[in-house]
């Protein structure tokens, strides 16, 4: 297996979390130190006041920091830990979650993620911004560069 994660791997990886598939979580692009993460909105996945709930918008840029970070270190990764701050309400049709790797070290990759809403006009709206520390682990079978 190559040493490197593509587009078809990252989209296999993330088939393969019963929790990705259960929000129906798409690997939307892949590659070249960034990745984005794409959930239609729909019912299930709203709080009280009718806005996607935090736990989904954290749960997007919790995946989305680390597939980014697999663009550069391969498949071996674990977030280690990440800080999101709710910036408005999600509301749309699409929430998408973009990341991008700011310093890729041997055990360590920061990365930081744009959580966004597309309505049904193709308006995106910032709704979320994060930032994590994506470790590097050592898993049987996994590639490495």
């Amino acid at each position: 297996m190559s040493g490197t994660m593509d587009l078809e791997l990252a989209r296999k990886i993330l088939a393969e979390q019963p929790f990705s598939r259960l929000l129906g979580a798409r690997v939307a692009a892949f590659g070249d130190g960034e990745a984005t993460l794409e959930l239609d909105i729909r019912e299930e996945l709203l709080q009280q006041y009718g806005f996607v709930h935090g736990g989904v918008l954290s749960y997007a840029a919790d995946n989305t920091l680390t597939l980014a970070a697999g663009t550069v270190v391969g498949a071996g990764l674990i977030t280690s830990g990440f800080t999101i701050d709710y910036l408005r309400p999600a509301t749309g049709e699409l929430l998408r979650a973009h990341a991008q790797v700011v310093r890729a070290g041997r055990t360590r990759v920061v990365c930081r993620c744009d959580v966004t809403t597309v309505d049904a006009s193709g308006a995106e709206t910032l709704c979320a911004v994060a930032q994590g520390n994506i470790a590097v682990i050592d898993t049987p079978g996994t590639p490495r560069p």
